[in-house]
């Protein structure tokens, strides 16, 4: 006869939940929601400090932002009068409007021309006439003193490459006299060069200035909460726990005044507008002031955001350690 066997005995102790990576992600997300809510919460409990920061923070971006605009809408009009040198080709006297025509019409085809503009004799004393206020004088004159003019556009850039093309146009038989007009593109040119580099070092200048700034703002505060720090600590706060406020007070501090920056350039192209579109206007031009653009306001978000974070990471870091329990 079998018999019975004898039940196995409960096991002792409590058995250890376990918890899965979606929980997990789940509470460290729902932490950092908290985190970020709360540094939000006390920037804004003391808002006249923290507007005060966030506004220097905005003056030191739109700085060189401004200058970037003032730049980017320079280099616009310069496209507009083709960026390269000009070559004035004057004809003689005895070559007819027809083949002054032929002549910039076979001009045009080359590789190294990008376009061609024949003006007639009568068409350079009618803009003289209109340009100069001397009609009545050249009236008196009885004839024409004015050559045809053949205006080569050239696609080279390079001033030693357009001068090679003047010095082969001016062996034209047609040509009396070939003109190069290149001084004032490399004039254009150069300021713009140094406009680049400026606009350059004003960005990494016055990105520093806002790096010192947020750093020093930082510290204040860490020195403001060292007693609530030792308590934490106290209790097994690790230094990542106790760095993570101050880290998204650093990034309200550079996206709010990113925001405020992008507000005041904003603003001002605002206020330009209509004198700029009455001045381009009067010149018969259909050039209108520019922005940013998504693509720079996006990336000078994210290098405000990431100022904000390095510069309250060199803070925390600098301090946290030195704030232990005694």
């Amino acid at each position: 006869m079998n018999q019975p066997t004898a039940p196995k005995p409960a096991p002792k102790g409590a058995t250890a939940a376990g918890t899965t990576f979606s929980q997990r992600f789940q509470s460290w997300r729902e932490h950092h929601k908290e985190v970020a809510l709360e540094s939000l919460r006390r920037l804004m409990a003391t808002p006249l400090p923290t507007l005060m920061t966030i506004l220097v923070i905005a003056i030191s971006l739109s700085l060189p932002a401004g200058l970037y605009v003032m730049l980017k809408n320079a280099e616009t009009i310069s496209n507009d009068w083709d960026g390269s040198a000009q070559i004035s080709l004057f004809l003689r006297f005895q070559t007819s409007a027809e083949q002054g025509r032929k002549l910039a019409d076979t001009l045009a085809k080359r590789s190294d021309v990008k376009r061609t503009e024949y003006i007639s004799r009568e068409q350079a004393l009618a803009e003289f006439q209109e340009q100069s206020g001397f009609g009545d004088l050249l009236q008196e004159l009885g004839e024409n003193p004015l050559p045809a003019v053949v205006v080569v556009y050239p696609s080279v850039t390079d001033l030693n490459a357009a001068e090679k093309l003047r010095s082969d146009l001016a062996r034209q038989g047609e040509v009396d006299l070939a003109q190069l007009d290149a001084q004032w593109v490399q004039r254009l040119y150069a300021i713009l060069e140094l406009g680049r580099r400026l606009v350059a070092a004003l960005s990494i200048g016055l990105a520093l200035a806002v790096l010192l700034v947020i750093i020093n703002t930082i510290r204040l505060a860490i020195e403001s909460r060292r007693d609530e720090i030792i308590i934490v600590k106290l209790v097994g706060g690790t230094d990542a726990f106790v760095r993570r406020p101050f880290m998204y007070t650093g990034l309200w501090y550079g996206l709010g005044g990113c925001l405020i920056a992008l507000m005041l350039i904003q603003t001002v192209l605002w206020w330009l507008d209509g004198p700029v579109a009455a001045l381009s206007d009067l010149y018969r031009s259909q050039f209108e002031l520019s922005g940013l653009g998504l693509e720079v306001s996006f990336l000078m978000l994210t290098g405000s955001v990431l100022i904000g974070l390095v510069g309250a990471r060199l803070a925390v870091s600098q301090h946290i350690r030195s704030i232990e329990p005694g």
